[in-house]
Formats: structure tokens, C-alpha cells, sequence
């Protein structure tokens, strides 16, 4: 009976969330005029330049990192193929579709992080919380929204993370998963205890490299599969939208496991990302946004679309029977052996360790919004680390579906904040185009108090 019930609620907010996702994702499409397709160059000039930072501040690039930290991790090595073995190869299609709308709200998010973000030090704090609190006026919205994202991410979400490690290494090397959940919770407790500049550092370092090495991996398959490259690609669209597949409600299966899991690895829209976009030092608001929606593109686009190649074009059973990482997993060793296991074994090893630790920045930005008193802050780690060492020895069916629920909460919260403040943003974005337009390399922004004051 509980099954059922968690089951109808998941679809509702389901529903609810696909609708918030595609009517805000459209209007700010048009209203941007397609920013998000119109100003890839500039996306990867900007990211380019963002790498040095000032000491003791935290560089474009590296907020970009900890915000993909947060994105890459068991939603594209293990999300992906949970969305295939439930939803089918159409799922692939609708990931692909909500990270292309979902783009300019990662932009519109990340710009308004970065206007109504606050110092903190030598660096900067703001987010979703922020905005809602300075832009709206909202105090009870703001603090709604920093506990629902301090229980998502900083514990429900790090439980997840945990728990995909402790599987694949099982499953690949036979290690303990108890022993191995006390080493990642002792390493992640270290990290996060030594503060954003500390999480900022480790994941510029990570991110890049595994991304890369994993992108390099389905390449070789890719070039080992080149003949079958327009059949998985014509099986995905077709499954999308195919007769059988919506006489059979297989559409419908596509379409929620495509946002659901699009959602939780790119996390468009959500409001997570933009608690590391405040963190940089940039000249121009608008200079994060559009990284933060490469960023997404970067997730789904590409490291998401590895996987799923990887799973369509082996002889891995698609009928639900294996799903998450063991089905991963077993993919890339029928197309290259047992090396395939342990790549991916290391693979989700970084992924995920790096997700949590950019997992728990966005909650400890959060407590600090709720109270600055630090034992607070210190009790919130050592319940992280907490949910860390649970999540790894956890059966975590039911925590994922309360994490699909909390997750709609959190981004329908974060969709009207935006939507209410899109006036702020577009001008925002008038003024970065404006002094482009103008011969300006790389514009200053001026037209608000709050950015003034700070800068």
C-alpha cells in the first residue's frame, strides 16, 4: 500500500515538475532569444578565461566545477540507465530535450545568483535562497527552499552517491561495504570541512580529469560501434514518439524517466547549480549564466549521451531486469572485458565522491542563509557524513522515490522565483549584449545597488 501511494505522489510531482520545466524553459527561450544556442562561443571564451583566480577567491572556472561536480555523477553513469531499462531508448531523447530547454534557466538562475550574492570573506555566498530573500521579499519562501535543498543534496542525494560507489566496487573487486563507506565518509568529512575554497580545489582537479577520460572511453566504443552510430540514434527518436511505444504507454514511461533522470544528473532549473555561481569573482553576471548553461549541455549532452551509447549499442538485457550501475557496468565489459568493470568502478568512484562534496556545498550555503551561528553548520557536516556511511550500506528504493518528490519541490519553488524575477534578469542580459554590441570585450555590470556595493 505504502508502495502505491509513494507511487502515485511521485507521478504527481512528476507531472507537475515536466509542466514547471517546459513552460519556463520555453518563455525564457523567447525571451532571451535563444541564449542558449546563440552564445555557445561565447560560453567557451568565457570558461577559457575563468580559469586563474585571485587568491582567496573562487574563479569562474572553478565555480563551474564544483557546480558540475554536483551534475556528474551516479545520474549519468547510473541514472542514465535506470531512464533506459524503466522508460526505454526514447527516455534518451527527453533527457537530451529538457537539458536544451533547461539550459536558459540554468542561465536565468545563475545570473540572478550572481546579482543578489553576498560576501563572504574574500569570497562570495548566494543562491536560490538569496535571490528569494532580496529580490522577493520573501523570508518564509527563502528558508523553504534552503531546507529543502540542505535535506536533498547534503544528505538524501549524498546517501545516493554513496551507496552507487559501495555497489560498483562490491560488485567489481568484492570490497566491504561498510569498510569502504567509512573511508569515503572520513575523506569527504576532511574535504568539506576545509570550506568552499578547499571544495573548489579538489573539484577542478577531479571533474576535468574523469570526465575526460570517461568521454574518451565512449569514444573508442563509439569508433568500435561506428556502423551501428545511426540505428541507435534512429532507435532513440523513434521509441520517443513510435505508435507501438504510445499504444503501449511506453511514451509516457519515456517522457517521465527522460525528466526525472535529466533532471536529477543535469539539474536545470532546479536551483542547486546557482549556490556555486554565486561563489565566483566575474565582471558581469551574465559571464556565469552562460557557463553554468554549458555546463548543463556539457552533463547531458555529452556525458549522458556516452552512457547511454554505451548501453544501446551492447547486448546488455534492456527489460528492466538489471538497471542503475550494475547495468552500466555490464554493458561496457561485454564490449571490452573485465578492464570495462574497473574503469567504471573508478569512473563512479570520482564521479560521485566529487558529487557529494559539491552536494554539501549547497547545503552548508544554505544553513549559513538559515543561521550564521557555526555549530549549526558543524552539526550539518556531521550529519552529512552520517547519511554518507548509511547511504553506503542502505537498500535506497524508497529514499530515491522521496528524493524525486523533494527534488520537484525544491526546482517548482526555485521556477517561480525566477519567473517572478525575470525582469531583473533580462536586463541583465540586455546590458551584457548592449556593451558586446558596443566593442566591450568583457562587460562591466553596473545597474544594480546591491552589485555596486559588493564590487
Amino acid at each position: 500500500m505504502n508502495d502505491i501511494i509513494i507511487s502515485i505522489n511521485d507521478a504527481i510531482w512528476t507531472y507537475l515538475l515536466i509542466g514547471g520545466l517546459i513552460f519556463t524553459g520555453i518563455y525564457f527561450t523567447i525571451k532571451s532569444r535563444f541564449i542558449q544556442f546563440t552564445h555557445i562561443k561565447e560560453m567557451f571564451r568565457l570558461l577559457g578565461e575563468g580559469v586563474k583566480s585571485e587568491k582567496g577567491s573562487v574563479s569562474s572556472f572553478q565555480a563551474f566545477c564544483i557546480s558540475v561536480a554536483a551534475r556528474v555523477g551516479t545520474g549519468n553513469l547510473a541514472g542514465v540507465a535506470t531512464a533506459i531499462a524503466i522508460g526505454g531508448p526514447g527516455a534518451v531523447f527527453w533527457m537530451w530535450v529538457i537539458a536544451l530547454i533547461g539550459a536558459v534557466s540554468a542561465f536565468v538562475e545563475s545570473t540572478l545568483a550572481q546579482i543578489y550574492k553576498q560576501k563572504d570573506g574574500t569570497s562570495y555566498i548566494g543562491g536560490p535562497a538569496y535571490y528569494i530573500d532580496k529580490g522577493l521579499n520573501k523570508r518564509w519562501m527563502a528558508i523553504l527552499f534552503a531546507v529543502v535543498i540542505s535535506i536533498t543534496f547534503g544528505l538524501v542525494f549524498n546517501s545516493v552517491q554513496a551507496n552507487t560507489i559501495t555497489l560498483a566496487f562490491n560488485a567489481t573487486f568484492g570490497t566491504d561495504r561498510m569498510n569502504l563507506g567509512i573511508l569515503v565518509t572520513a575523506v569527504s568529512v576532511a574535504v568539506i570541512f576545509g570550506g568552499v575554497q578547499r571544495i573548489a580545489k579538489v573539484s577542478s582537479v577531479i571533474v576535468p580529469v574523469m570526465a575526460v577520460a570517461y568521454v574518451i572511453l565512449a569514444l573508442v566504443l563509439v569508433v568500435m560501434n561506428i556502423s551501428h552510430f545511426p540505428a541507435i540514434i534512429k532507435l532513440i527518436v523513434t521509441n520517443a514518439f513510435g505508435f507501438d511505444e504510445m499504444m503501449a504507454g511506453g511514451v509516457g514511461a519515456a517522457i517521465m524517466q527522460g525528466v526525472k533522470r535529466g533532471l536529477f544528473s543535469n539539474e536545470a532549473g532546479m536551483g542547486s547549480a546557482p549556490n556555486a555561481a554565486a561563489t565566483a569573482t566575474v565582471s558581469h553576471p551574465v559571464n556565469q549564466g552562460l557557463i553554468q548553461s554549458l555546463g548543463v549541455f556539457t552533463d547531458t549532452l555529452i556525458i549522458c549521451s556516452c552512457t547511454a551509447f554505451i548501453i544501446l549499442v551492447s547486448d546488455a538485457p534492456l527489460d528492466g531486469s538489471i538497471k542503475g550501475i550494475e547495468l552500466t557496468q555490464l554493458a561496457v565489459s561485454h564490449q571490452i572485458g573485465d578492464f570495462g568493470n574497473y574503469f567504471i568502478s573508478i569512473c563512479i568512484l570520482f564521479f560521485a565522491f566529487s558529487s557529494i562534496i559539491g552536494n554539501y556545498y549547497y547545503g552548508e550555503a544554505n544553513i549559513r542563509f538559515i543561521t550564521p551561528k557555526k555549530i549549526y553548520l558543524n552539526f550539518y557536516r556531521i550529519a552529512v557524513g552520517g547519511m554518507i556511511l548509511f547511504g553506503s550500506v542502505a537498500s535506497l528504493d524508497i529514499v530515491w522515490s522521496l528524493a524525486d518528490i523533494t527534488m520537484a519541490i525544491m526546482t517548482m519553488i526555485n521556477l517561480v522565483a525566477i519567473l517572478l524575477l525575470r525582469k531583473v534578469a533580462m536586463e541583465a542580459l540586455q546590458d551584457y549584449k548592449a556593451q558586446k554590441k558596443a566593442g566591450v570585450k568583457n562587460p562591466v555590470y553596473r545597474l544594480l545597488g546591491i552589485w555596486r556595493n559588493l564590487n
